[in-house]
């Protein structure tokens, strides 16, 4: 027997193993993260792909609105790389700072109050400038078109107003939208309620009740999600894209920037080589934990793990997953879909009134069909049990229901960042 690590919340839980059943232990490609954060990041800007430099384009007396995420993309350290951005706009552009606005890309999410705004950028560059939420709401949201997919555009006042607009985001692999950054800082970042569920509906299949098969981890051609948000983000003028790419151990090692879309692309390709493990041969088992706090807050961010593991287990295999979820399901309607669910009007419900959490939830009632899905978990299992999922708070119960013995296992320390690929098609 061996023991293996899984980070669980801030801390880290080990399970014994018997070694020869391991086919296994996946992690993302070993990269180096940037040894000079600040020197990388001003390199991108000087010589960005498809546009000309920052320096040419951010003119003082410009009004410029930076776009970042919010704090459930917090994983991705941007206060490290705002402060440098700002410098960079007022010390070798000349901004003001009384011009620049940061607009925290929340879509449907909540806006967060001052000490968390004040975590996402910094005190000092909280107290130096604007900082404001975006709420998908507000009344003052303005329209800037329809997209060939009939989602109508409405966006945040001050993106809308602004002479420049400087996306800050990180690729990575996204179920719905084939990766995550670049075009979705601005749908559904800072775009309005019914243009993000317009959006976000495409993730359903026009006429059976399932996820829409056009749409995937990684998968961009075709993707009618990916290529409305495209849409939209085109019909923002002077659009300037700053594409973070963290390594496997989740430090940042690549930065592209640029034109919205090709230095996001860019940035999407370095994902894939970073992330993407060739494996052999599927396995019976897959042992993960989401990459502990904040990637497992929720089962609602914390199933992305799942999202990105179950490309390495056998059909009606088992997943393993450890997930401390301190805020259960996350969204307060995350289980609130079970009733839904168990008097079948789910599918109604999705159709007439479609929510990101809804479909998350339901996309992981799919994975459940898929795999027998086990969760090491502090949800109760009365929670999960409607979805086909078990959860346990006792590591031997866990074990015990998930009878190992002579089964093929990859372990996965943290599925937030690797993606089993199949080296060779099976027979």
């Amino acid at each position: 027997m061996k023991e293996y690590s899984f980070a669980y919340g801030k801390g880290t839980v080990t399970v014994p193993l018997d070694e020869r059943q391991v086919l296994g232990v996946l992690r993302g490609k070993d990269v180096a993260p940037l040894p000079d954060l600040r020197a990388a990041l001003w390199q991108s800007l000087d010589c960005p792909i498809d546009s000309a430099p920052l320096r040419e384009l951010a003119k003082p007396g410009q009004k410029i609105a930076l776009v970042v995420s919010d704090i459930t993309r917090f994983w991705m350290r941007q206060d490290l790389v705002v402060p440098h951005l700002l410098d960079y706009l007022t010390e070798v552009c000349g901004v003001s700072p009384d011009d620049v606005t940061i607009v925290v890309a929340n879509g449907t999410h909540r806006g967060g109050d001052e000490r968390e705004l004040r975590t996402l950028v910094t005190d000092a560059v909280y107290d130096r400038f604007r900082v404001e939420n975006h709420d998908c709401e507000a009344d003052d949201l303005v329209y800037l078109g329809t997209t060939a997919h009939d989602t109508p555009v409405w966006v945040n006042h001050t993106v809308a107003a602004a002479d420049l607009v400087i996306c800050l985001g990180a690729c990575v692999h996204h179920i719905m939208a084939g990766f995550g950054g670049g075009r979705k800082s601005i749908l559904p970042g800072v775009s309005g309620l019914q243009t993000i569920r317009h959006n976000h509906a495409y993730s359903l299949d026009n006429v059976l009740l399932r996820s829409n098969p056009a749409i995937g981890n990684g998968i961009l051609p075709g993707n009618p999600l990916h290529e409305d948000m495209c849409e939209a983000a085109a019909m923002i003028p002077n659009l300037f894209m700053v594409n973070l790419v963290m390594n496997a151990q989740m430090q940042l090692a690549s930065i592209f920037s640029g034109h919205w879309l090709h230095s996001w692309e860019a940035g999407c390709k370095q994902v894939d080589s970073y992330y993407k493990v060739d494996v052999p041969e599927l396995a019976d088992v897959v042992i993960a934990s989401c990459g502990g706090f904040p990637k497992d807050i929720s089962l609602y961010q914390g199933s992305k793990a799942i999202d990105n593991v179950e490309s390495g287990v056998k059909p009606g295999g088992t997943i393993i997953l450890f997930i401390e979820a301190p805020e259960g399901g996350g969204p307060e309607e995350y289980f609130g879909w079970a009733k839904n669910l168990q008097d079948g009007t789910i599918e109604q419900r999705l159709r007439e009134a479609f929510t990101v959490a809804g479909y998350i939830f339901f996309q992981n009632c799919e994975q459940a069909q898929r795999s027998r899905i086990l969760l090491y978990s502090t949800i109760p299992d009365a929670c999960v049990a409607p979805m086909g999922m078990h959860a346990y708070s006792d590591l031997g119960a866990l074990l015990q229901a998930a009878e190992l013995d002579g089964k093929s296992i990859y372990v996965i320390p943290n599925g937030a960042t690797v993606i089993p690929h199949l080296s060779k098609e099976e027979s």
